[in-house]
């Protein structure tokens, strides 16, 4: 079941661009199953949450601010709330510490937290922001909870990369902008593209035993990751009409948090994807290889899909985030 292959392109999935999180979850039951969704209590991330629960998982919303996630979730009679700061090593460890010790199967990671276009900032250790908290932090939090998901044997993991992949392939000879200027877009697009090269990664080192992972293009969504931008940066990317609406228009990849969850729900819960991984996803399909050059249309840049990146980028991964799968990690 777990050998199937399918390659870097489309598939005949019943839903497209303008598909939402509902439509996606209709025919999906998940009685039984527990999931972890970062970010999950805002924008997309919310959304996630509150379609898994309706489908019966149980849910884990790991929070950094624990008051605003209980208050965004108190509704939600099938989920929990944790602590957890994925710029803090101590912090992940500590609350994946806390979900191993309850002995039960995790089925679905969705690692959905992130940030987009940051002043300029490293780390304790010295790496830059963006590139730590969306790809560091959540290399260690899969890493930390992999007997977890281990134990499920059927289950996938889905990281949130985005199309801004297209700015920037993973400079691994000076990842955390010491010796070039900083440009926070070019950040950015660092590290969705290491989200989307950590997906082959892993799913490499997760197929025989029934992990498998994938990466995710949710749409442009106007919402709490682009809390950085200024107002002549958010009117350039053209959400807004003339009255001062927000534009939904799918087809430009203009989309409201419920299509924007959309994509990673079908990646997590869809069985036409059972036995496959490695796969960039958007418009809940694979996404198809764009040439080189192409930037700000749909597809996934080679860079983001080379497994030899993505063991390059792995060695350095555990270089600054520790061993995968060692406990406890160092």
């Amino acid at each position: 079941m777990h050998r199937t292959i399918f390659p870097q392109a489309p598939i005949a999935s019943p839903f497209h661009a303008a598909s939402t999180a509902a439509d996606v979850m209709a025919d999906i039951r998940l009685d039984g199953k527990h999931a972890i969704v970062t970010g999950g209590y805002s924008g997309l991330g919310l959304e996630m949450v509150r379609s898994l629960a309706r489908a019966g998982a149980q849910v884990t919303v790991p929070a950094r601010d624990l008051a605003r996630a209980r208050q965004a979730l108190d509704d939600e009679p099938n989920v929990i709330v944790d602590a957890l700061d994925l710029a803090d090593p101590a912090s992940i460890d500590a609350f994946a510490g806390r979900c191993l010790a309850m002995r039960r199967p995790l089925h679905l990671l969705i690692n959905s937290a992130g940030v987009m276009a940051t002043p300029f900032a490293r780390d304790p250790r010295g790496v830059e922001w963006q590139f730590a908290v969306n790809h560091l932090g959540h290399f260690r939090l899969t890493a930390a909870l992999w007997p977890a998901l281990l134990e499920a044997g059927d289950a996938r993991v889905v990281s949130m990369s985005s199309r801004g992949h297209q700015l920037a392939p993973v400079d691994f000879d000076d990842v955390s902008f010491v010796r070039r200027p900083y440009d926070k877009w070019i950040a950015y697009g660092q590290s969705k593209t290491a989200n989307a090269l950590f997906a082959v990664g892993l799913d490499r080192r997760g197929r025989a035993a029934g992990v498998r992972a994938f990466s995710v293009h949710p749409g442009s969504v106007l919402g709490p990751l682009a809390r950085h931008l200024t107002p002549e940066e958010i009117a350039a990317f053209g959400v807004h009409d003339a009255d001062g609406g927000l534009v939904v228009a799918p087809e430009r990849d203009l989309k409201t948090p419920a299509q924007g969850a959309a994509t990673a729900l079908w990646c997590a819960t869809s069985p036409l994807l059972q036995g496959v991984g490695g796969l960039y996803c958007e418009d809940c399909n694979i996404a198809r290889l764009a040439e080189d050059g192409e930037t700000g249309r749909s597809g996934v840049r080679p860079w983001a899909t080379d497994p030899v990146q993505a063991e390059r980028l792995w060695a350095l991964s555990e270089q600054l985030a520790g061993k995968f799968g060692a406990r406890p990690l160092t």
